[in-house]
């Protein structure tokens, strides 16, 4: 175990529990992405509720426990891993005398710290500023600094009003340029789809693998750790396979239980690819107890981006926790299902390119049967049989 950097922040996470069966999955996930975003969980607040207190959310005495934890520990931070609103979260914060952010602050700041690209950049600037526009906790000094506030300050204008206003023109600006880049990535997609080679994208729960299975089969060297949103730009990668010839791969960002709509908003352009796939890698940590509800969750992500009816394949990995042997599933009528694998040490890989080539080959035999038949219409779409008979 490496030692944290001494620049670590000290967060206390308060974790409510609401009658839901999977909390302790919950908790791990919060932890996870605590220690994702670079902060050091100093202890954990639990607590049972029926409903979320209107005020603070936990309620009076849970919010004392939490006050004294913070004193116990000085901590720098209170992370709730639940959807606070702007009251509750100014509430807490004039109460505890620290700073208080809930899940959707605590994925955005990941997905801030990630974004490598320029485009990536964009998508998560805009995506916490259209959450903050929601709340304006604070004011948006740093705006002020990029656009100038000398000049833009209506006469008897409040910094309130003005802090919207500059947030107005920043969001209107990102979002121009994210709509250019969304049509020159839609020019370039159109200029992949002309031709024959199938094209998969990875998609799946964060943590899932996909990184690594990526890695193993392109060698493309993606970063993938032991992190949530290690992924965030999309690589694409042409991958050989003997039986077939080329495909093309795409490694995308993972996804999460309750993504947060911003998010999902402002990386349409990048999941867009998602939903023009031929076909869907969806990768499943098999060792998670919570994998089925991992894979409802990306079902219901793929149903937001448009992506439902993309045909999946289901790559169940990390096989070396579960002490499965790899194998190929199929349904009674021979239809590829699932391909168990583990892309950490290799084990299944060839019966997933195996199961790839298949699906390619099915696909160009598709184009063919396609284009032959173009080519028998003729005038008055008369369709003729290789003897010359309509």
């Amino acid at each position: 175990m490496h030692e944290r950097p001494s620049a670590e922040e000290r967060a206390i996470i308060v974790q409510l529990d609401f009658g839901r069966d999977d909390l302790s999955e919950q908790l791990e996930e919060v932890r996870l992405l605590a220690r994702s975003a670079g902060a050091r969980v100093c202890s954990v607040v639990h607590g049972r509720r029926h409903s979320p207190d209107a005020a603070t959310y936990a309620g009076k005495g849970k919010v004392q426990e939490v006050a004294v934890e913070v004193q116990a520990h000085e901590a720098d931070l209170i992370i709730f891993n639940h959807e606070l609103s702007a009251g509750q979260q100014r509430n807490l914060e004039r109460l505890l005398q620290c700073r208080v952010i809930d899940r959707t602050s605590l994925i955005l700041d990941i997905f801030a710290q990630r974004a490598k690209s320029a485009e990536g950049k964009l998508q998560v600037e805009l995506a916490q500023l259209e959450h903050l526009a929601t709340r304006l906790v604070r004011g948006w000094t740093h705006l002020e600094r990029q656009k100038g506030g000398i000049g833009l300050r209506g006469p008897g204008e409040t910094q309130l009003e003005t802090d919207r206003r500059l947030l107005g023109i920043r969001v209107r600006l990102l979002k121009e340029r994210l709509v250019k880049l969304e049509r020159q990535r839609g020019v370039q997609r159109q200029a992949r789809g002309r031709g024959e080679l199938l094209n998969v994208s990875l998609v799946g729960y964060t943590n899932a693998g996909k990184s690594t299975l990526f890695n193993a089969l392109t060698h493309a060297g993606v970063l993938a750790a032991d992190q949530l949103f290690a992924t965030l730009d999309t690589t694409t990668r042409k991958l050989w396979l003997a039986e077939a010839g080329h495909i093309v791969l795409s490694d995308t960002v993972g996804f999460i239980r309750e993504l947060p709509h911003s998010l999902v908003a402002a990386f349409h352009a990048t999941l867009e690819a998602t939903a023009e796939a031929d076909l869907l890698l969806h990768v499943v940590d098999s060792a998670s107890p919570a994998r089925d509800d991992q894979i409802a969750d990306v079902n219901k992500v793929l149903l937001e981006i448009g992506a439902a009816e993309v045909p999946q394949l289901m790559v169940l990995n990390k096989l070396d926790l579960t002490g499965l042997p790899p194998a190929v599933e199929r349904d009674e009528y021979g239809t590829l299902l699932r391909v168990r694998v583990s892309a950490s040490f290799g084990d299944g890989l060839s019966l997933l390119r195996d199961a790839l080539a298949e699906i390619a080959l099915a696909k160009s035999r598709n184009l063919r049967q396609g284009a032959s038949g173009n080519a028998a219409k003729q005038d008055g779409n008369m369709v003729f049989d290789s003897d010359g008979s309509a």
